[in-house]
């Protein structure tokens, strides 16, 4: 029953980070593209499209770090205490984000909008560059010592395979909010946003088709797991059908089931990548043996068992709460004078 626990603490950490992705990786898709339009109006519109919601979707981000840290101790102290200056331009990037949405239309003057829209465009794409070089890094290995503790430097983590899931990571949630974009909105900023849903399409698949390929030849442990289990082939297969099928109703006009297609490829992604790692929850490069494993980096099975009460009453509260939410606030976005 204890390792039972585990395993169950494992998936519910993936599925808050999951969640995540899905539901803010459109507003940090929206927030790539906001400058790519030149018109306040449209720009306006842009943030409207994200502004009910992006409060709401990064709770995921906070739910998921707080479960991480109370099931996994030692996988925090070592992740948070080892990628430190990364993460600390993650939460600097996240709150410049979130203060330029609520500032931005505060003052009408062009140099203070531009200021603002500069850090919602910068903070939007290093955030979702810092999130795919951090789970690069994690799905090749990082150097743990015996001690538990990481044994590299920030340098180490900028090689070049955690920095191209970072840009396919920017290239996916520029496609995810691109779509979304597509479907909240209408007339010539619409028509924009269906151009642009198109080239994002063209650029996540290059980006993830390199990545595949990277993985497969360079991460050894990762090859070897898919090859002494055929049955993830069907994962990798049903990732493919996913990503074609979002060009293919795109292009038929269906944006609503291209977004289900974008998550659908998400979650298989994220699935995948549970998969591949379990049981490890931090795998040490280039000692296997120092790694930590949802095992020896959990709290007592007491405390597992008793937040699992815990899970189990909050989790469907917050997705009771982003169902409401996103029913109330569906349709067109508009602007009137209490848009942002």
């Amino acid at each position: 029953m204890n390792y039972e626990l585990n395993t169950i603490w494992f998936i519910l950490v993936g599925v808050l980070f999951t969640g995540y992705a899905m539901l803010d990786g459109f507003d940090l898709g929206i927030g790539a593209l906001h400058l790519f339009t030149k018109k306040d109006e449209e720009r306006r519109i842009m943030l409207n499209a994200i502004g009910p919601v992006w409060d709401g979707n990064e709770v995921w981000l906070v739910t998921g770090g707080g479960a991480l840290f109370a099931a996994f101790p030692n996988v925090y102290a070592t992740v948070f205490s080892g990628f430190y200056l990364a993460f600390y331009l993650l939460l600097a990037s996240l709150i410049f984000r979130a203060v330029a949405i609520e500032f931005r239309s505060k003052q009408p003057m062009y140099w203070w909008r531009q200021m603002w829209d500069i850090g919602f465009g910068g903070g939007s794409v290093l955030s979702s560059l810092l999130i795919g070089i951090t789970l690069g890094n994690i799905a090749r290995g990082i150097p743990i010592d015996a001690n538990g503790e990481f044994a590299g430097t920030f340098c180490s983590l900028l090689t070049p395979y955690p920095l191209l899931v970072g840009l396919t990571t920017v290239a996916l949630f520029m496609m995810h909010g691109a779509i979304y974009g597509v479907m909240k909105t209408e007339g010539e900023l619409h028509d924009k946003l269906r151009g642009w849903a198109m080239n994002a399409i063209i650029f996540f698949v290059i980006c993830a088709a390199t990545t595949t390929m990277a993985t497969l030849l360079y991460l050894t442990h990762v090859a070897e797991r898919v090859r002494e289990n055929p049955w993830l082939f069907s994962l990798v297969l049903a990732n493919m059908l996913a990503i074609a099928n979002i060009p293919r109703e795109f292009h038929r006009g269906k944006d609503w089931l291209a977004f289900l297609s974008s998550c659908a490829a998400m979650i298989t992604l994220m699935t995948l990548f549970g998969l591949d790692q379990f049981p490890y929850m931090v795998y040490s490069q280039p000692n296997p043996e120092n790694s930590l494993t949802i095992y020896n980096a959990a709290s007592s099975p007491k405390t597992l068992g008793n937040m699992l009460i815990i899970a189990g009453i909050g989790v469907p509260i917050v997705i009771a709460y982003t169902v409401c939410i996103y029913w109330i606030f569906r349709g067109k976005v508009k602007v009137d004078r209490m848009s942002y």
